[in-house]
């Protein structure tokens, strides 16, 4: 059975500077129709770096949309035309000062694919070599070490409940554990 739906028509809604938001017709596998809401992103990168003691690099920033502060993983939007290794270590210099020797990909992850067109790549990082941070201007953020244990515990306990921190640090405990 082919489950391709086939857009119609597309009314553009928003066309900001990091989202794009439309709502197409479509045409479902029956023939019938119906609506999609969609946001388009860019696509992302997100870095569990484990240092020396197996302690996890996070950051703490306030999430207006959530209106708290969420503990994550280094993350952040990919250049127009960068490759994920390379956006990667960037965003990971960039809110941490770590440059990591090792840079394991960990796949893609999709966090609300009903409605949201991004694509966050994971990666593990390992063997850091510490500098300084250097934020983008309007990027708030304190630095903490959590022993690995204690995040995957965190996430577990309902603590953490960022989706690309979840995701990327539950699949660096199996890769870890092999």
């Amino acid at each position: 059975m082919d489950l391709t739906e086939k857009t119609l028509s597309r009314r553009e809604i928003y066309d900001g500077r990091i989202v794009h938001l439309h709502v197409d017709e479509v045409e479902l596998p029956d023939g019938s129709r119906s609506v999609r809401e969609i946001i388009d992103h860019c696509p992302c990168v997100a870095v569990v770096a484990l240092d020396e003691q197996d302690r996890v690099l996070t950051v703490t920033q306030y999430r207006y949309a959530f209106g708290r502060e969420l503990l994550e993983i280094p993350a952040g939007k990919l250049e127009p035309g960068e490759d994920p290794v390379t956006g990667a270590l960037r965003e990971l210099r960039e809110e941490t000062g770590a440059v990591p020797g090792q840079l394991l990909p960990m796949g893609v992850y999709l966090g609300s694919p009903g409605c949201l067109g991004e694509e966050l790549h994971l990666f593990l990082a390992r063997d850091l070599q510490m500098a300084e941070a250097q934020p983008d201007e309007d990027e708030f953020l304190e630095m903490a070490r959590v022993p690995f244990e204690e995040m995957v515990h965190r996430i577990m306990s309902g603590e953490i409940t960022d989706g690309k921190t979840i995701a990327a640090v539950l699949k660096a405990k199996l890769l870890l554990d092999l």
